[in-house]
């Protein structure tokens, strides 16, 4: 069986104890490589200043490999805060408006995949099979294939993909997409981002569809397919069996006895939708009296890369909201809006979500989002929550059961809230055991799985061309 060599921007350290890091994608994929064997590197998330990065860090663990290199202060600002979250992110979120294009940051993000591709190269083996993750390492197959390397390598994105209308307002838009034909199977969360990736390529005359998956450009045959990331689901249901007895978790429940508690937990980031979310709660509150002082909203939202200046401002705008709502409609006894604007751990967030009548996930762009599915997983089968969920999260197109809802519309939103909490037992019991039943089978272990298999598959892609061109 071939080594599998994965790289993505950070890589998630095991335990001290050796145990996988939280999180159903580290759980899959460090289970992969400790079957096969293989090596796990990205960036250590540390800066070496001015002075040249290191050697690699590396450390043993089982038979996986982890293989760490830092970044110079103008590699974290060009490759990272620049180009992958500065231009790269808002346009794949559909933001034309907050892309910040500069030449010096575009280069800086190629430079970097050129310096990931030299670091990781001497480690590879002939027969490794390479899997790349997310938008901050495109160009790196296209790098790795300039110094010869020809094993299979397989790109999996885990943020939605725009239409060709917004890609092509990137300036290096014919780059990015020519990085991408380097892969041997590129890996989308939904059928509308594969749809939207072969558009771009019919609309610019840069690639032929052949059907089957397999697409042929810049002279290259790959396949590009939909490969819906899971969850750990038995195993998140059974954690928030458990965690329903957290301390925190009982403190919550007495904390709210007599109500219904509705949650909503996020990154803070402009595509989650969080001030829209706030402004349906309100609506909702207003345009339903009866349920003043009956219903608590739980806002869980980390911050995140508070060194850019938009999510600055993003925390002081939900701040502000949640206590002006609070101001305006709550009472002595009680706070309509609970606002936590720090991570929870994840025991306790699988135990919040067992006690929560009502999952609120409602990006305004999402590639996927897990949170809706460990919604799902944690419910309790008798007594399940309702799950209102964004038509623009990938896990829309999956969770059939959910309250699908357009962010953009408030009173909508409010009117799913409303409908959520007067939802019958047996409702709620329908659409949960639908949502739970197709998690089961399309779990993290088994994207793992079909992606793998595919990518194994690759090599044989590259001789098909040479008939598919004489037919």
């Amino acid at each position: 069986m071939s080594r599998l060599v994965v790289v993505s921007n950070r890589v998630p350290m095991p335990a001290k104890d050796g145990s996988a890091a939280a999180g159903g994608l580290a759980v899959a994929l460090q289970a992969a490589l400790q079957e096969r064997g293989g090596i796990w590197m990205g960036w250590s998330g540390e800066s070496s200043g001015d002075r040249e990065p290191g050697p690699l860090s590396q450390l043993q663990k089982g038979n996986i490999t982890y293989a760490l290199t830092d970044l110079t202060d103008t590699d974290v600002e060009e490759y990272y805060r620049g180009f992958a979250n500065r231009v790269l992110w808002p346009i794949c979120h559909y933001r034309l408006d907050l892309a910040e294009y500069g030449r010096k940051e575009m280069a800086g993000y190629f430079r970097v995949n050129r310096f990931f591709a030299h670091r990781l190269a001497p480690m590879i083996e002939p027969d490794d099979i390479i899997w790349v993750h997310d938008y901050h390492l495109i160009p790196l197959a296209a790098e790795l294939r300039q110094m010869g390397l020809k094993n299979r390598i397989g790109f999996f994105l885990h943020i939605p993909w725009p239409p060709a209308d917004i890609l092509v307002t990137m300036p290096v838009h014919e780059e990015i997409m020519r990085g991408l034909s380097h892969y041997d199977v590129v890996g989308f969360q939904t059928d509308y981002d594969l749809q939207n990736f072969a558009g771009y390529l019919r609309r610019e005359g840069i690639g032929d569809d052949l059907g089957n998956g397999l697409f042929d450009s810049h002279g290259r045959i790959f396949k590009a397919g939909a490969y819906p990331i899971g969850i750990e689901t038995a195993g998140f249901a059974e954690f928030a069996e458990r965690a329903a007895n957290h301390i925190m978790v009982q403190k919550t429940r007495r904390s709210v006895e007599g109500r219904d508690m509705i949650i909503g937990v996020d990154r803070l980031d402009y595509s989650k939708g969080i001030i829209q979310r706030l402004e349906a709660f309100e609506t909702f509150l207003t345009s339903n009296p009866a349920y003043q002082n009956k219903v608590t909203y739980l806002q869980v939202t980390p911050k995140s890369r508070s060194e850019v200046p938009e999510y600055e401002h993003m925390q002081k705008m939900v701040a502000e909201q949640a206590g002006r709502v609070n101001g305006a409609i709550g009472t002595v006894d009680w706070v309509p809006i609970r606002y936590v604007n720090r991570s929870i751990s994840r025991n306790v967030l699988a135990g919040l979500y067992r006690l929560a009548t009502i999952g609120l996930v409602t990006p305004l762009r999402d590639g996927m989002n897990l949170v809706a599915k460990e919604y799902v997983a944690a419910q309790d089968p008798d007594r399940p929550g309702v799950l209102v969920l964004s038509r623009f999260a990938g896990a829309a197109r999956e969770l059939k059961g959910a309250l699908l809802v357009n962010p953009y519309d408030v009173e909508g939103t409010a009117n799913a809230i409303a409908k959520g909490l007067a939802m019958s037992l047996e409702e709620r019991r329908d659409r949960w055991s639908m949502m739970m039943e197709h998690l089961l089978t399309h779990d993290v272990s088994l994207w793992c799985e079909n992606f793998l298999r595919d990518l194994v598959l690759a090599p044989e892609l590259q001789p098909e061309r040479d008939s598919l061109i004489v037919s």
